[in-house]
């Protein structure tokens, strides 16, 4: 069988060898690493610019960029149908060629994110291992935690106020210059799409900066999300054992933390997703104004064939719905969490309706493909390129965040940062 063959449905003339060849791991490879940029610069406003509202959250939002990161991967690695040679792009990276640049982008930009966290943790690093050194008759799990930080430290145990501050000024530097990276990381990923001349919905020169912006938009939507509900979790957490230590902080100072926060990251998230919503409207309008000789099948798709998937879920649902949500007075956890849930889905649709959408009109102008979701895997091509894929790669950097959170706490009060 055709890879393609099992998802694709034809209609009208479509030549015997078109089929949907990108599929829901390629909808899910550009979302992930949007997401993994989006929540670098979320970071970045704390780091950088000196945003001191945005202390906690900035925090969470860098370890969850790096949770991230190595899932941006999987999903190139689960569409190819050789995966064994996908480490070549690593190994061998040079310019030549947009994939093959992915290598120097991802390879720079993990060490920069790796080496902010470094600088942003040491003292918690030098902390628990000093803390764990002293302690007498340490049980098998406490030596594997003191060998671990004690390893992390890399021999610097300086914590003096001196050190703290050089600490500092390298968080500053990295992510300074994580910024640029991290928009190259994502937005090397719409010029893919924007110079493939041969395709007339992604042949554009604004692709690189649309998924940039959408980019800034869901990493800090999933951030948000994310920060919510592990506050509420906090909250419940709290409540229960403050009957044994009166000194943690009440639930509703939580509360009190966690609002502040959200409201703060709110404005900029506004900011961004009208920053994307004009770019996506403009070139649009371009296009239609333009009148390319492909525009009429063009055309046809965005405003017949699409139109619930382009103009009711990304544009109303995804956009203009948290728009209103994030703008009315008095924001709410359960509306902010309803409008980040909107928004990651207007930004998956619009991943969706680009990759999905671009090939879904025949290089003859005159038929139309369409990809049949699998649910039920019958095979591993099936369960790659199918729902249970894309699931798995959800789920991935959670589970990620989980561990790295046991050695990077978000929570954990810094002072010098």
């Amino acid at each position: 069988m055709v890879h393609g063959e099992a998802w694709t449905i034809k209609e009208l003339f479509v030549y015997p060898n078109e089929y949907i060849y990108w599929t829901i791991q390629i909808v899910m490879y550009p979302f992930m690493t949007g997401l993994v940029a989006g929540a670098f610069v979320l970071s970045s406003l704390y780091h950088v610019f000196g945003i001191r509202q945005m202390k906690d959250i900035a925090r969470f939002s860098l370890v969850f960029s790096f949770a991230l990161l190595p899932v941006a991967m999987v999903p190139l690695q689960l569409h190819l149908q050789h995966p064994e040679r996908g480490i070549e792009v690593m190994l061998t990276p040079h310019f030549t060629s947009a994939i093959a640049a992915f290598g120097i982008a991802f390879s720079t930009y993990g060490m920069i994110v790796a080496s902010e966290l470094w600088f942003v943790y040491r003292r918690h690093f030098v902390e628990t291992a000093l803390s764990l050194k002293v302690k007498r008759n340490k049980n098998l799990p406490e030596r594997g935690r003191y060998l671990l930080f004690s390893a992390l430290t890399l021999g610097a145990w300086d914590v003096s106020e001196h050190a703290l501050a050089k600490d500092e000024k390298a968080v500053k530097v990295m992510a300074a210059t994580g910024i640029p990276v991290a928009c190259l990381l994502h937005g090397y990923a719409g010029f893919i799409f924007g110079s493939v001349k041969a395709n007339a919905l992604w042949t554009t020169p604004l692709m690189p900066f649309i998924f940039i912006c959408s980019a800034v938009v869901s990493g800090i939507a999933l951030c948000v999300l994310c920060y919510i509900v592990t506050m509420e979790i906090r909250k419940l957490i709290v409540g229960w054992k403050r009957k044994n230590d009166p000194s943690l902080p009440t639930p509703e100072q939580i509360k009190t933390v966690e609002m502040y926060e959200v409201t703060m990251t709110a404005k900029y998230l506004v900011m961004a997703l009208l920053a994307a919503l004009g770019l996506e409207l403009l070139d649009l309008l371009f296009r239609d104004y333009a009148k390319f000789r492909s525009w009429e099948i063009v055309r046809s798709l965005i405003y017949g064939k699409d139109f619930v998937n382009v103009f009711v879920i990304q544009y109303g649902l995804g956009n203009l719905v948290p728009l209103i949500l994030f703008l009315l007075p008095r924001l709410t956890v359960r509306r902010a969490i309803v409008a980040t849930l909107l928004v990651l889905m207007g930004v998956f649709m619009m991943r969706w309706n680009l990759v999905i959408g671009g090939q879904g009109f025949s290089a003859s102008f005159a038929g139309f493909m369409h990809y049949d979701l699998p649910i039920i895997p019958r095979d591993i091509e099936t369960f790659k390129e199918g729902l249970p894929g894309a699931i798995l790669v959800g789920i991935l950097p959670f589970v990620i965040f989980w561990g790295l959170n046991k050695i990077f706490p978000v929570f954990k009060g810094e002072d010098s940062h």
